[in-house]
């Protein structure tokens, strides 16, 4: 069963692709910071891993988790993932979640095997009958601004202009309106 977030991610046609200069980021085991809102308004930030679709970013949480509760509340979330190796180079993702249930506990072995030398997620890193209690969900950002250093950033520059290296500290895009 595939089920989608109280208020439901616009179509994927609409998405902001993250750059080829920073989709490694993606595709590395390295931990992202994942960002939702409390029922208060307030932050809520956590650790996770990371991959994507060739479309989406993807992380994977639980309904029962708090950042699961707050997605399926409202789904605007930010993930942000830094490159170990260089500490300025980093990715920021802002959109809407889709909260996918079919394929959630496969996605969630892929990525133990990716950050850890398991093969799954429940009955290593996790005792087996905690699957029991929890409902997985692979959580699928349709990105609406992404965000990258400046300094590493791929930017066009209009034929006959040079660049301005003295310009803004973050290259943007956005879905406009």
């Amino acid at each position: 069963m595939t089920t989608t977030a109280s208020a439901c991610a616009p179509p994927s046609d609409v998405d902001v692709p993250v750059p080829d200069s920073h989709r490694d980021l993606l595709e590395r085991a390295i931990c992202g910071v994942l960002t939702t809102l409390l029922p208060d308004g307030q932050p809520h930030s956590c650790l996770v891993w990371v991959d994507h679709d060739g479309t989406h970013a993807r992380v994977t949480t639980t309904r029962q988790h708090q950042n699961g509760r707050d997605l399926e509340r409202d789904p605007r979330v930010s993930l942000l993932v830094v490159d170990p190796a260089d500490t300025t180079r980093f990715l920021q993702i802002r959109g809407l979640a889709e909260l996918l249930t079919d394929g959630a506990v496969e996605h969630l072995d892929a990525l133990t095997r990716r950050y850890t030398d398991h093969a799954s997620y429940y009955g290593s890193v996790h005792a087996l009958e905690r699957a029991a209690r929890e409902e997985r969900v692979m959580v699928r950002i349709h990105a609406r601004r992404v965000t990258l250093d400046a300094i590493h950033a791929e930017r066009p520059v209009p034929v006959g202009q040079a660049s301005d290296p003295t310009s803004a500290s973050a290259a943007s895009a956005a879905v406009p309106g």
